[in-house]
């Protein structure tokens, strides 16, 4: 199937990570163009672009930093002159441990606000950067990659799920805006549990015992997750938007 990314422009914010670099890598074997953001990881960041064969370009991105998101949309914009497609994928983890016995109100202030700020306000803010040029194009995909737990609820994750539930409702109003302005859908992928280099400790602690409760039997891997998010972030997808889809292999 041909996804019509050929020439396309993509944000992928928090590329370096599991997840993000398996995105990253998806688009750009579509022939899209992708700008890949990292916080720390320079040295990652520049080895996955050199991946993408010269169809990359690495930018740091402080997920809710004033002022990041113009920069990061400044700069794709003066690579190609347009931003097609954006997936919000960079997170700020807060309380995060479900075997983590403090209670979420003994959370410091400035720890639980951070990571609500961070993650709704970083997103909001970036869609709001890309949106003009969306619309001057009449084309765009916007993909918030949120997680299961904004439904099923997750232990030790309070603010955190309350940040990702807090996309789905403005993902799902946004696509009408949007959408009445162009070719333009927004949608939210939904992880469960994803097995990926980083995440090792988690899926030995938990993994078994989350993939008992799958239709699969099985967690999915990186890069299952990605070939979701590359769908929805293209051409041949025509008509889903407003929506918010489990990429979870069922649970």
């Amino acid at each position: 199937m041909d996804l019509g990314l050929k020439g396309r422009t993509v944000i992928v914010t928090g590329a370096t990570g599991g997840i993000g670099r398996h995105i990253a890598r998806g688009f750009a074997a579509e022939g899209a163009d992708v700008v890949v953001t990292y916080l720390h990881a320079r040295d990652e960041a520049d080895r996955l672009v050199r991946d993408l064969d010269g169809r990359g370009l690495a930018v740091r991105y402080a997920l809710g930093e004033p002022g990041a998101a113009t920069a990061l949309v400044e700069a794709a914009t003066a690579r190609t002159g347009r931003v097609d497609v954006l997936v919000n994928n960079a997170v700020v983890w807060g309380m995060g441990a479900p075997d983590d016995e403090r209670p979420f109100e003994e959370e410091p202030g400035d720890a639980w606000r951070t990571v609500l700020r961070a993650n709704i306000e970083g997103a909001l803010d970036l869609t709001r950067a890309v949106a003009p040029v969306m619309r001057r194009h009449r084309w765009g995909r916007i993909v918030h990659v949120s997680s299961v737990a904004a439904v099923n609820g997750m232990a030790g994750g309070e603010y955190y799920v309350a940040a990702k539930s807090a996309l789905h409702g403005f993902s799902r109003s946004s696509a009408y805006s949007l959408g009445r302005a162009g070719d333009i859908l927004s949608n939210v992928a939904m992880p469960g549990l994803t097995r990926t280099d980083r995440n090792g400790a988690i899926v030995d602690a938990a993994g078994a015992q989350i993939a008992a409760h799958t239709p699969l039997g099985r967690l999915l891997d990186a890069a299952e997750v990605a070939n979701a998010v590359v769908y929805l972030g293209s051409a041949a997808n025509t008509g889903i938007t407003g929506q918010a889809i489990a990429v979870s292999g069922g649970a």
